[in-house]
């Protein structure tokens, strides 16, 4: 009888975990949106609370609220047409991340640090000449899109603004690869290798199924996956200070 209840409570514990963490996911997806005309997407802040989640709750729990909660998210939203794919992509992101996080070294050496400057310099070389390419002129930003109380502005982004917001984008993951070496490293590397995953998989779906400018999206997703490693490791930082404590 014991062991019947402690598995039905450790159940609930789980499916306690998933309705929180997915809920968390839709919600950061939402609350923000920037409207991608090329691609018919939208820039979104849902990567903060799946990395959080990943690095909190392991691959499984990570894969389950990525995915579904992003889903739900683009349902509200309208971008109906992107739910199955969000399904598959961010719920492998999670899983991705989740488990790398996972194998994480104790300790890093000079290759991990090489490789997480190399990553980050990729990322702001990308954003730089795709955002310069494609992403200048006006912008419609959105702020809680959903219901009467939604709020949009327009604003001109100029060419050479793109130094400026590609610089502003990795830096945050720049001083945790200079300050905090060895496991800080590595969850670095993981949170934005798990962006390239989810970069990969957008750029496949839009150009060969939606039949969009697919190279439009990349530099709005690696900005996700920039803006959610920021959030989410000092948020899960300030959490692991708060559990023990």
């Amino acid at each position: 009888m014991f062991l019947k209840n402690s598995g039905m409570q450790r159940r609930s514990v789980i499916v306690a975990k998933l309705a929180v963490f997915t809920s968390l996911v839709a919600v950061a997806t939402m609350v923000l949106s920037i409207y991608v005309p090329a691609t018919r997407g939208y820039f979104n802040l849902g990567e903060t609370m799946i990395y959080f989640t990943a690095l909190t709750m392991g691959p499984g729990i990570a894969a389950f609220a990525g995915g579904v909660g992003s889903m739900i998210a683009d349902l509200a939203l309208g971008y109906y047409y992107y739910a199955p794919a969000t399904l598959l992509i961010k719920a492998a992101e999670g899983a991705l991340v989740g488990y790398l996080v996972k194998k994480a070294p104790k300790k890093g050496g000079w290759q991990l640090a090489v490789a997480s400057y190399a990553l980050v310099a990729g990322y702001f070389v990308l954003i730089l000449l795709i955002g310069v390419m494609l992403f200048v002129g006006e912008v419609e930003v959105s702020i809680f899109p959903i219901g009467e109380g939604a709020q949009s502005f327009i604003f001109t982004i100029a060419p050479y603004s793109w130094i400026g917001l590609a610089a502003a984008a990795v830096a945050t993951p720049v001083y945790f690869v200079v300050k905090e070496k060895g496991y800080e490293g590595w969850l670095i590397l993981s949170l934005l290798l798990g962006g390239l995953l989810m970069v990969s998989g957008y750029f496949v779906y839009e150009q060969f199924f939606l039949n969009v400018a697919a190279l439009a999206e990349i530099p709005v997703n690696l900005g996700q996956s920039i803006i959610g490693t920021a959030v989410a490791i000092p948020l899960y930082k300030a959490f692991k200070k708060l559990y023990r404590g």
